[in-house]
């Protein structure tokens, strides 16, 4: 069998190991999804009813041994029932801000056509991250730009230590593999994993490290 050949061949096979795990997905309409891969790279296309279904894709296909990246082309085509106007969306975002513990009241959403854009400040990275999963699960969103910039009160020189010190605790990771370096707004990952989804597993180690403003994940995938 030629390289192209086998290529081909791998891809063909990680393409169904994601149909699969599309199948097995409980929150993912399967059927209405396409799955292309090329080189390890998997897009996914076609349609799904609501956004949080539409990142429930996403998910299960970086969970799949072997993917060297996702590209999320799915529309998200809400249902009669699931549509709602932007007043309605902003009042349930409202509400659900208002009751979270974690997202402070300095962050605002603006709603256009279904699109959500989030603005303010927060203290720390997972802030930020729960604000977005919030929205995620609203009816009648199409999509989230997460705007929210992070102003931490730790001191930057104390955030590497911590970053460190997160992915040493964390079982699904072997921390001698994962380097960290920062600056002054970014944490610098770098290294290898076995799998897209240990590699997730390390960014949000260290995205929930206190001081932490952005993480720019540079590590690479080594099956």
């Amino acid at each position: 069998m030629t390289g192209n050949r086998m290529a081909a061949a791998i891809d063909k096979s990680l393409a169904n190991e994601v149909r699969r795990e599309l199948d097995w997905e409980p929150m993912v309409g399967a059927a209405s999804i396409g799955v292309d891969v090329n080189g390890g790279a998997v897009t996914l296309n076609g349609y799904v009813r609501s956004y949080s279904e539409r990142r429930a894709a996403v998910r299960a296909a970086e969970r799949v041994y072997g993917v060297q990246a996702v590209a999320d082309e799915i529309d998200v085509r809400l249902s009669l029932f699931d549509s709602h106007d932007d007043s309605s969306i902003s009042q349930a975002i409202q509400g659900r801000f208002k009751w979270s513990v974690v997202i402070p009241e300095s962050v605002k959403a603006e709603v256009r056509d279904g699109y959500v854009t989030l603005r303010g400040e927060v203290d720390w990275y997972g802030q930020r991250r729960e604000a977005e999963r919030v929205v995620r699960d609203v009816k009648g969103v199409k999509g989230v730009v997460n705007e929210i910039v992070v102003k931490p009160a730790v001191k930057i020189e104390e955030v590497e230590e911590e970053v460190t010190s997160a992915l040493r605790r964390n079982a699904e990771l072997d921390a001698r593999a994962i380097s960290v370096t920062t600056d002054d707004v970014t944490v610098h990952l770098y290294g290898h994993v076995r799998s897209f989804h240990e590699r997730e597993a390390a960014e949000l180690a260290a995205a929930a490290a206190p001081g932490v403003v952005t993480v720019d994940n540079q590590i690479t995938i080594s099956p």
